[in-house]
């Protein structure tokens, strides 16, 4: 370079310049967008690989979904036909006095109904709801075990609102009798 002339070493550095500067403008516009364009392809290409998967897995597991629904609606709809229809009072009244027959349970009391109404349990429910107070006396140990055995039996009714108190009036041989009041809340079988 020292035995070059002074403008073609000028020539040759301006020369030099010009091919870094393009070979920085092709890197940067060409070669960077394809690999920025590549990494998007391969992103879209991995998202929807991703969605494949699922689909093929939600078409394999279909039928056993669709089984576990057709299930789920038997057992729905065995329990609707235990729910209270029709006459409400006398439904639950007859229910609730055909079960104590196997408890050392008194249920003398029987309120008004109150219903059937939009359900307190959850916000738009398909069910209504009714209400009854009872009222009777019992030993803890029975009313505990009536209690327990109802709500399994009936898993569309709840006791709710229990009021325990000494029962009043009895004679010493039933001085550990309690007198109780509760409220039967019972979900109404929507019209077919």
């Amino acid at each position: 370079m020292k035995n070059m002339p002074k403008e073609k070493r000028n020539q040759l550095i301006l020369a030099g310049l010009i091919f870094a500067v393009v070979a920085g403008a092709w890197y940067m516009v060409i070669y960077k967008s394809q690999t920025e364009s590549l990494d998007t392809s391969r992103s879209m290409r991995d998202t929807a690989t991703k969605k494949l998967q699922e689909a093929k897995l939600a078409i394999k597991t279909a039928d056993e979904v669709e089984a576990q629904l057709c299930d789920v609606k038997k057992r729905l709809e065995k329990v609707e036909e235990g729910m209270a229809t029709g006459d409400l009072y006398s439904w639950v009244i007859n229910t609730i006095r055909q079960f104590k027959l196997g408890y050392k349970v008194e249920i003398p009391q029987f309120s008004q109904i109150d219903g059937p109404r939009d359900t307190t349990v959850l916000a738009n429910f398909p069910y209504k709801q009714a209400t009854l107070t009872i009222g009777g006396s019992a030993h803890f140990h029975d009313l505990g075990k009536f209690i327990a055995d109802f709500e399994n039996q009936f898993p569309y009714m709840r006791l709710v609102n229990l009021t325990l108190e000494p029962a009043s009036g009895l004679g010493a041989a039933d001085k550990e009798r309690l007198s109780f009041r509760m409220e039967v809340t019972a979900l109404v079988k929507p019209a077919s």
